[in-house]
Parts: structure tokens; C-alpha cells; sequence
């Protein structure tokens, strides 16, 4: 996936917000708070980072091509960072940056859901 894959994607899903901070990183919020970063990576592939649920940042810290998300995962936060993964694999990051959307805007306040429009089953 890259930079601009990404970004349409990330727009595409609801209620989002985009900024170019932290070092020219490409940040994903829902309701103010972040959700997807992409950047961070040294090395010439895009690096795409997102929150985890707990089973899955225990997985995904032992697949090739995702790590413990730098800063954030050495405070306790369950960050991964997919950074060496194939083109191919897109349909699994997809995935992941959807449940980072769902587990970010769950923890909004209820109000702020409802403002939103987010989580109204």
C-alpha cells in the first residue's frame, strides 16, 4: 500500500480527521484521536502504524514485517507498526487500520459517538 492508498482509505472511513504531524507523518484521527499513522520508517517502504487489540498485538508482534509500534509501544500502548509486508497483504492491513478506527472510537464518550454517528447498533 502506499503513502496515498493509505490516506484514501483512511478518509474513506467515517468521522475521520487528517494532519501532517510528528516529522511529515500522514496522522488519522476519529473524534480527535489517532488512529493510523503512516510514516515513521527509515528505509524506503511506507510504514503504517495503527492501535492493536491485545490478541492481536501479541500475534502480530511475532509475523515478519510488523514490530511494536516505536515510542508508542515501549509506553505500554498497543501499537504495531507494519513496516516490510508485500503489496500483496494490503487486504490485512485494511483490516487492522479498520479495527484501530473501531477500538479508537470506542473509547470516545458516548456523546462524542453519538455527535459522531459512530457505534449506534
Amino acid at each position: 500500500m502506499t503513502y496515498e492508498e493509505f490516506n484514501q482509505f483512511c478518509h474513506s472511513l467515517p468521522a475521520t480527521s487528517y494532519i501532517i504531524q510528528w516529522g511529515g507523518a500522514h496522522v488519522w484521527k476519529v473524534g480527535g484521536k489517532v488512529f493510523a499513522i503512516g510514516g515513521w520508517e527509515k528505509a524506503d517502504k511506507p510504514a503504517f502504524t495503527f492501535k492493536a487489540s491485545e490478541l492481536n498485538f501479541h500475534f502480530l508482534c511475532e509475523q515478519p514485517g510488523y514490530r511494536p509500534a516505536p515510542y508508542l509501544a515501549s509506553r505500554g500502548m498497543k501499537w504495531i507498526q507494519q513496516y516490510d509486508v508485500p503489496g500483496s497483504e494490503d487486504d490485512e492491513l485494511i483490516y487492522y487500520l479498520q479495527e484501530s478506527h473501531r477500538i479508537v472510537s470506542l473509547g470516545l464518550t458516548k456523546k462524542k459517538q453519538k455527535e459522531l454517528g459512530l457505534n449506534q447498533d
